[in-house]
């Protein structure tokens, strides 16, 4: 199973009991996993069934998800006869005191707020037979949203492991630039000390030796390429294993820009900076493509 990313849309739509729905859900990046559902008025007891199904899918990722209802067939209606009857008989008061009023229509009548009613579905076996169908397609819309952001993945995880071999491409290019920093820094500190020669007495050899090998040693990268490498060898693991590795993956690039902070700073030759400074900026490259992993 590949990697999965936290960008995906999916779509599902249905008809069930005389009422056609449609589910759209966004999926974008998040630390956490967030949900904003939005329910049609008497769906709101389906929430928390909702919500610990997507909980059962995903890790991360913040998502939209809207639930739109709509009858397919006219609602049944009815006449409110208390509210006819009193119109009925305020018109009766009235008609004594208006002479010239003509009497009532029954369209006139039908068209006053109040007479007519839409009768909602009570029936207890509709409303299950609506919610199972919602549900249903709640499941399909997840599976559509994972597959959406599976198929996002497998295109990160080609550019990340571009990326990997880029890292490692740095990480051996500095190797071989650090085996030659103990005979740079030999050199450089026996030129500084042959322009001091004159204003102070020459060093023994043995003491030249020894400061150049403090030096050497303050200047020794290879716990920081043996660590580079170490890293970049369980990303690789990482993105072979797959599934939610977006905070390991996020962790480690927290350890591999520290390890090339550090070899910047202990670096005494200018091509190792460079090389350094190259490793930096490829780390923050890879890190924000890895912040789209869940």
């Amino acid at each position: 199973m590949g990697v999965s990313s936290m960008t995906g849309f999916a779509r599902e739509a249905g008809e069930a009991a005389g009422i056609s729905w449609v589910w759209e859900l966004k999926s974008v990046n998040g630390r956490s996993l967030d949900l904003r559902l939005r329910l049609p008025p008497g769906f709101d007891a389906l929430e928390m069934t909702l919500r610990a199904a997507l909980g059962r899918r995903f890790r991360r990722g913040s998502i939209s998800a809207t639930l739109t209802v709509a009858r397919t067939q006219p609602p049944a209606i009815r006449i409110n006869r208390d509210a006819l009857g009193r119109i009925l008989a305020l018109l009766g008061e009235l008609s004594g005191e208006i002479e010239a009023a003509a009497p009532p229509r029954l369209d006139g009548l039908l068209n006053l707020r109040g007479v007519i009613e839409t009768v909602d579905d009570e029936d207890e076996a509709i409303v299950a037979e609506r919610h199972a169908a919602i549900l249903a397609g709640w499941t399909a819309a997840l599976d559509r949203l994972h597959a959406s952001r599976g198929e996002e993945g497998a295109r990160l995880d080609a550019v990340l492991a571009g990326q990997l071999g880029e890292l490692s491409g740095l990480v051996a290019a500095a190797a071989d630039c650090a085996a030659a920093q103990p005979e740079a820094i030999r050199a450089r500190l026996a030129a500084q000390i042959a322009e001091l020669g004159e204003l102070v007495p020459a060093l023994p050899p043995e003491r030249l030796a020894q400061e150049a090998a403090m030096l050497i040693t303050r200047a020794d990268i290879r716990e920081e390429l043996d660590r580079l490498r170490a890293h970049l060898a369980q990303a690789g693991d990482l993105l072979r294993q797959g599934e939610a590795v977006g905070r390991q993956l996020d962790f480690l690039c927290q350890e591999l820009n520290r390890e090339a902070n550090t070899l910047c700073s202990k670096s005494a030759d200018i091509e190792l900076t460079r090389i350094g400074l190259a490793l930096k900026a490829a780390v923050e490259q890879f890190r924000e493509q890895v912040q789209n992993l869940e």
